[in-house]
């Protein structure tokens, strides 16, 4: 069979700007009335609506995204997923939402890139073993693999390591998650947006929602840019924009938003084949398909919209880089940015009811919010589909900063996403 793919419709597609190519998904206009609304077209929106469609058969679904599909926090991120956490609740929602990653590919038909190449968390002193060990054994009650790293195993998986006598930061050895690596942002978006759309799911972008329709304190639709359109039940999954949308809807939510920066290196041979993770310096990088080394960072630690982060954070990310990595030094980077995180107190989302009926939402993820996209949307949607809500969601839920029963997951979740 001939590939539609070939070397000249390629070329011919690039000649021509693209204009002979089909679109993966139409582009749709509202419509008066949906059963259900999600509001944010980046990842945990697109895999909400798809989850609607496919889990519990409803179509008759808009998702409604201010800027251009997966132009947000799923376009600004370092890629990583992984599931290696504390608590059992953290545990079961983020395996869960591996074992959806490693499905995707074939369960959406559009290749998203996994790369389960393994994340090497580095210990650096004794404390860091200390902690790594408890850390690792939580893992395997959890039902999780980890596997712990002597000095010369970390050595054998991380080539270019200092491990010198005299090296800046010394390596005592580490943990590693071999399920944990990388995934495509981009089309991971791409793959839950085409899906959904063939399954009936309206995508609309450049549409921003100003506000909501409320009838005896109920949810019942959203006024937008291109006009009122009415809902069963509207979901929210805007990341770092959720408080704002929450204003709106006359409540407050426990975040706060904060810049969290990344950098990406000139293209080199391969020579890292593994996501590391290094928590005393706050650096974590890996190499992509491309070449490039894509470098992330701690957060800018003053609540902000701007999605570039502040030079501070880029000298400080580069100068533990080269702790770790001397040979780096004479590296270019090519580009740089900030994804917009909603961080609450515990460091663990929050998916479920608002305390406006026929409003839900899915925020709170912080730093861990790409790894969360499939479960993130396979929770959403069933509370929005049946009022109740998911197991995996039920320790999540807005009422724990009442009750206190928080899910702290801040040394797991810190800086690694």
């Amino acid at each position: 069979m001939r590939n539609h793919y070939s070397a000249w419709s390629l070329l011919r597609g690039a000649l021509t700007g693209h204009r002979h190519w089909s679109p993966a998904w139409p582009e749709a206009k509202p419509k008066p009335a949906y059963d259900v609304i999600v509001v944010g077209g980046g990842g945990h929106g697109l895999a909400t609506a798809y989850y609607l469609a496919k889990n519990h058969r409803i179509t008759n679904v808009a998702v409604l995204e201010r800027g251009w599909i997966g132009g947000g926090n799923t376009g600004r991120n370092t890629t990583i997923v992984r599931s290696n956490y504390l608590y059992p609740e953290s545990s079961r929602l983020y395996d869960f939402s591996l074992k959806l990653y490693e499905g995707l590919s074939a369960e959406l038909n559009f290749n998203i890139m996994l790369s389960q190449r393994g994340l090497v968390l580095l210990a650096h002193s004794r404390h860091d073993l200390d902690a790594m060990s408890r850390w690792a054994n939580a893992m395997r009650m959890n039902g999780i693999d980890a596997d712990l790293l002597s000095r010369e195993e970390v050595a054998s998986l991380v080539p270019g390591l200092d491990m010198s006598p005299g090296a800046r930061v010394p390596v005592l050895g580490g943990f590693t998650q071999r399920r944990a690596g990388t995934a495509r942002h981009d089309a991971v978006a791409w793959g839950y947006a085409r899906a959904a759309s063939q399954l009936g799911v309206d995508i609309i972008q450049n549409c921003e929602v100003t506000g909501f329709t409320q009838q005896a304190g109920h949810v019942v639709g959203v006024e937008t840019n291109l006009g009122s359109i009415r809902a069963g039940r509207v979901g929210i999954a805007a990341a770092g924009h959720s408080s704002v949308l929450a204003g709106l809807a006359g409540f407050r939510l426990p975040v706060t938003s904060y810049g969290l920066q990344a950098l990406v290196s000139e293209p080199l041979k391969p020579l890292l084949d593994t996501v590391v993770l290094s928590p005393g310096t706050g650096a974590y990088l890996s190499q992509s398909d491309k070449g490039e080394l894509v470098i992330g960072a701690m957060l800018d630690l003053f609540p902000s919209y701007a999605q570039r982060g502040s030079f501070a954070i880029t000298q400080s990310i580069l100068a533990g880089v080269l702790a770790l990595f001397p040979a780096y030094a004479r590296l270019k980077m090519l580009r740089q940015w900030a994804g917009i995180v909603d961080v609450v107190h515990d460091s663990s989302p929050i998916i479920g009811r608002t305390p406006v009926p026929g409003l839900y939402i899915n925020c709170g993820w912080g730093t861990g919010g790409f790894k969360g996209i499939p479960v993130g949307g396979w929770t959403l949607a069933h509370a929005l589909a049946t009022g109740e809500n998911h197991p995996l969601a039920e320790p999540f839920q807005l009422e724990r900063f009442q009750t206190g029963r928080l899910v702290d997951e801040a040394a797991a979740s810190g800086i690694a996403h």
